[in-house]
């Protein structure tokens, strides 16, 4: 049976270029899924189940680090993608399957090829959480712009301001987001992929590839008659769903 594996890379070009050589090095490897962000990759990871992921450390949206962590759990071998070097070395020494820096040549991949190949008849590294909790604080430590502070929305003609503090959660519907807090509603045309970029990820999270909310005012999670999990939130009579994609959020909880 052949090997799988999922590329998540945000950049086209270096995404298209990955999976060419990928294709002319290996092509007994089936690529089941092809990804622009954290958030399809985290989704496509729990559709296929690839036995190999290449992650991009830097994502719009769900880092690689955080794709990474499901990844790990789903007993996957990961093969870092970055063009932070000091990323990659850690990542390689700790245990990862490999790293690959770009630009990816042809030399490099065939390396990583092989140590990979060798990998699937081993179990996964055990345990990487120390390894990518590190990357993630990293990561974190190099992102110096600065969070949302104020959302400027309409409702009909007039435009109205909402301190960031004052939001529960935000919505996508169609070409708009809508922008809840708890005695007031409105819409921005800022996707949600580009507005959790923007956001403290401490204060809020993505539980549903349409919703983001703010963390402290969820009060419970529930499972309904279906299997399906809802998020019932302080301040608010909405019951969001969770996707699986992000159950994993609420395990401890």
């Amino acid at each position: 049976m052949n090997p799988t594996a999922l590329i998540a890379e945000d950049e086209p070009a270096q995404r298209v270029s990955l999976c060419r050589l990928l294709h002319e090095q290996w092509p007994q490897l089936q690529l089941v899924a092809e990804c622009e962000d954290g958030l399809s990759a985290l989704e496509a990871l729990q559709e296929k189940q690839p036995q190999i992921v290449f992650l991009d450390i830097r994502m719009p949206g769900l880092s690689g680090i955080e794709v990474a962590r499901a990844a790990a759990e789903a007993g996957a071998h990961i093969v870092f993608v970055t063009a932070y070097d000091e990323y990659a070395v850690a990542a390689f020494d700790a245990g990862a399957a490999d790293y690959l820096l770009k630009p990816v040549t042809p030399e490099r991949l065939q390396q990583t090829i092989a140590r990979v190949q060798k990998r699937l008849s081993q179990p996964p590294e055990a345990n990487l959480s120390q390894l990518l909790e590190a990357l993630d604080i990293r990561l974190r430590s190099n992102q110096i712009k600065a969070h949302l502070k104020w959302v400027t929305a309409s409702l009909g003609d007039t435009v109205k301001m909402f301190p960031i503090d004052d939001v529960l959660f935000f919505q996508a519907q169609d070409k708009y987001v809508r922008v809840v807090t708890p005695t007031d509603e409105a819409v921005i045309r800022t996707p949600l992929k580009d507005l959790i970029s923007q956001l403290d990820p401490e204060t809020f999270w993505q539980i549903h590839r349409s919703f983001i909310v703010r963390a402290s005012v969820i009060e419970r999670v529930q499972k309904d008659a279906l299997g399906h999990f809802h998020a019932k939130l302080r301040g608010s009579s909405e019951s969001l769903p969770v996707s699986a994609s992000f159950q994993s959020r609420f395990k401890s909880m």
